[in-house]
């Protein structure tokens, strides 16, 4: 089942159902063009993970990690299917980055890799907005990181069923395939990490992980158009813009 987060024509916000092309809520039926889609969860926190996949290690000169690299997005972070981003101004690299993107279903804690995927309500596609220029210069990576709208997610939350282990993640910018890999390529797994988060944090409903990009970071550019395409969950598509 994919479910998905809308602003109907009347301005309410609403959680349905998106099948075979149309979004169904109670007894109402909507045209996916005709409403505003929201980004599919509303979390207190966006959990990351960096450096998963073993390509992307490699084009950014780094040594494969003995375990998880975490760091946060926080609730402004959060953009939605069909947005314009508006990038800071005045850097040289803000890179795309295609993920898959876990949405967490209960409060939990101190969670058992062999109960990690009870916790789980579904995955969605991500883009991991990341301002390099900062980045590379701050231990922390709020500037890089956490700026406005740089975790567009969407458009619908895929149960878990609905999401293959071997699930391809691909992004295009401007048509163009930019990454293409899959989520059986993680150095560390869903049920991995979300064992070691819950050692160190409670993950409350809602809240997200993402888990890492695989070869194929780029710059984005003034109008560019992202499309993340995760197999079972569809494609999320957003604009940037360069102020």
């Amino acid at each position: 089942m994919k479910r998905v987060r809308f602003r109907d024509p009347a301005g309410s916000t609403r959680s349905g159902e998106w099948t075979n092309g149309e979004i169904h809520f109670a007894n109402d039926s909507y045209d996916p063009d005709e409403v505003e889609i929201l980004a599919p969860t509303d979390p207190s926190k966006i959990v990351c993970v960096g450096l998963n996949y073993a390509d992307h290690a490699a084009e950014r000169n780094k040594d494969l990690p003995d375990r998880p690299l975490l760091f946060l997005k926080p609730p402004n972070a959060v953009a939605s299917h069909g947005d314009t981003i508006t990038l800071p101004t005045g850097k040289e690299r803000i890179d795309h980055e295609a993920e898959l993107g876990i949405v967490i279903e209960e409060q939990c804690r101190n969670v058992a890799e062999e109960d990690a995927m009870d916790v789980i309500a579904g995955f969605t596609c991500a883009d991991d907005i990341s301002n390099r220029d900062d980045q590379d210069k701050e231990q922390n990576w709020v500037r890089g990181k956490a700026f406005d709208n740089s975790c567009p997610l969407g458009p619908v939350m895929a149960t878990p069923d609905e999401v293959p282990e071997d699930a391809a993640v691909r992004l295009r910018v401007n048509g163009e395939l930019r990454q293409e890999s899959s989520r059986d390529q993680f150095i560390f797994s869903v049920p991995e990490l979300i064992a070691e988060i819950t050692t160190y944090l409670t993950l409350e409903p809602g809240d997200v992980v993402i888990t890492g990009t695989p070869a194929g970071v780029a710059p984005l550019s003034d109008g560019d158009t992202v499309e993340v395409e995760i197999e079972g969950i569809g494609t999320l598509s957003h604009d940037v813009r360069i102020s």
